[in-house]
C-alpha cells in the first residue's frame, strides 16, 4: 500500500516508521525540517518540506498514486484543508485526520471524511474508568 503522512510530529513519525516497517511504501510531509530529525536516517521514505495544503507539495509527495491519506499536524484547520484537497481534487479513496475539536471532527465525518478526534477518544475512555476508579485507602485515609 501507499501511504502518505501529513504531520511529522510524534504521531506522523510513528505512523511512517510502523508502515514502512509493515513493508508499505510511505511518503511524509512537513514544514519544518526539524520535525523530520524524528525519523531515522535510513527510513525508506520519501520526505517533502512544505505545506500539505498546498496541491504542488502533495503532488512531489506523490498523492496522486497514493492509496491512503493521513493528516496528522497539530492544526485542525491544516488537516481538514490537506484531507479535502487529497479526497477531492486528487481522489484519495482512504482519508483520515486528526481533529482535536469535537464539533468539528463531527461536521467533517458527516462530510465523508474518517475522521479520529482523540479530546473524544480520551473523553470516553476517563468516562469509562470513572466508575471503576477507586482511591486507594492509603490517599484516603480509609480502610
Amino acid at each position: 500500500m501507499k501511504i502518505l503522512v501529513l504531520g511529522c510530529g510524534r504521531l506522523g513519525a510513528r505512523l511512517a516508521m510502523d508502515a514502512t516497517s509493515e513493508g508499505h511504501e510511505v511518503s511524509i510531509i512537513d514544514k519544518s525540517p526539524r520535525s523530520f530529525s524524528r525519523l531515522p536516517s535510513d527510513l525508506p521514505a520519501v520526505v517533502v518540506l512544505g505545506t500539505g495544503i498546498d496541491e504542488d507539495v502533495q503532488r512531489s509527495a506523490g498523492v496522486e498514486s497514493v492509496d491512503t491519506f493521513i493528516a496528522v499536524t497539530d492544526n485542525d484547520n491544516t488537516n481538514i484543508m490537506a484531507a479535502q484537497i487529497a479526497q477531492r481534487v486528487f481522489n484519495v479513496e482512504h482519508v483520515l485526520l486528526r481533529v482535536y475539536d469535537p464539533a468539528r471532527a463531527e461536521t467533517y465525518r458527516k462530510l465523508g471524511l474518517s475522521v479520529i478526534c482523540p479530546t473524544r477518544l480520551v473523553a470516553d475512555v476517563i468516562e469509562q474508568e470513572l466508575p471503576n476508579f477507586r482511591l486507594s485507602a492509603d490517599l484516603t485515609g480509609r480502610s
